[in-house]
């Protein structure tokens, strides 16, 4: 075979300049029909850092977020990640302002009112009241003279998580619409916010509480209710400025004394 034989044979379709295959209407037209085919955008999608062809979406589709003014963002656990959105060192700041109470902590949550306080004060409650309430009850039983055999009371916890999860939804809500009833300007997040620290007090008192000693038990969650109730109310008078909200003051700090003798009685009797 000559070299001019070999270079004629080579395909010239893929060359600059070539003139491309004839493509007859039967195939255009099989191919229009084809269910498969779709319109594709170019150049390629890179966004996220992905390559590829991005096929175009259908308006049907929209973009997959939920519109705020809507009822599906109720249910969307994308709607409530902004109430997560703290760091150590807010949270810490906002755990101390619940033990030293001075009335301004709704003006620090402002800005970012959180949830994680509210879920993780009160789970950390639950198991905490739970487990040491079960020793404590060992250590008394220990200290009398009875003989009857200790056994670990599993009640405690579908106690324990009934009471404190109940208290830190319901009674916020209460109070949200009974000030939104009296023509105060609240919002319920901020309640759950600070009602939710407002627990973080019993906390720290459920480990003192099982010192096996009813007047030191007695001291310790008078304390405490009092250091929770001046927290709830200091910060609930500041809606109680332009009205005359005194008994909601006193039913707030009569709620958090009775939660404190509820965890007294029932855990640490």
């Amino acid at each position: 075979m000559s070299s001019d034989e070999s270079y004629t044979s080579l395909p010239t379709s893929h060359l600059l300049g070539s003139v491309p295959a004839v493509i007859s209407e039967e195939k255009v037209t099989s191919a229009a029909h084809i269910p498969e085919a779709n319109l594709q955008i170019f150049p390629p999608n890179n966004n996220g850092g992905r390559q590829g062809y991005q096929t175009m979406a259908s308006p049907s589709e929209g973009d997959g977020q939920q519109y705020p003014n809507s009822w599906k963002g109720v249910f969307s656990i994308s709607s409530y990640t902004q109430y997560f959105n703290v760091d150590t060192d807010v949270v810490l700041n906002r755990l101390t302002s619940s033990l030293f109470p001075s009335g301004d902590f709704f003006s620090k949550i402002d800005a970012n009112p959180d949830l994680y306080g509210l879920v993780w004060i009160s789970t950390t409650l639950v198991f905490l009241i739970a487990s040491l309430g079960n020793c404590g009850t060992y250590l008394m039983q220990k200290r009398s003279i009875s003989n009857n055999p200790w056994s670990f009371d599993v009640s405690y916890i579908n106690m324990a998580a009934g009471a404190v999860y109940g208290y830190a939804l319901l009674v916020p809500m209460v109070f949200y619409f009974l000030l939104q009833y009296l023509g105060s300007n609240v919002s319920l997040v901020r309640f759950w916010c600070m009602w939710g620290y407002s627990l973080f007090i019993f906390i720290l008192s459920s480990f003192l509480l099982v010192i096996p000693v009813e007047f030191i038990r007695w001291t310790i969650i008078l304390i405490a209710g009092a250091a929770s109730a001046s927290f709830v109310t200091l910060n609930l008078r500041s809606y109680s400025q332009m009205n005359d909200l005194t008994v909601v003051l006193v039913a707030a700090c009569v709620l958090q004394y009775g939660l404190a003798f509820f965890i007294k009685m029932w855990f640490f009797a």
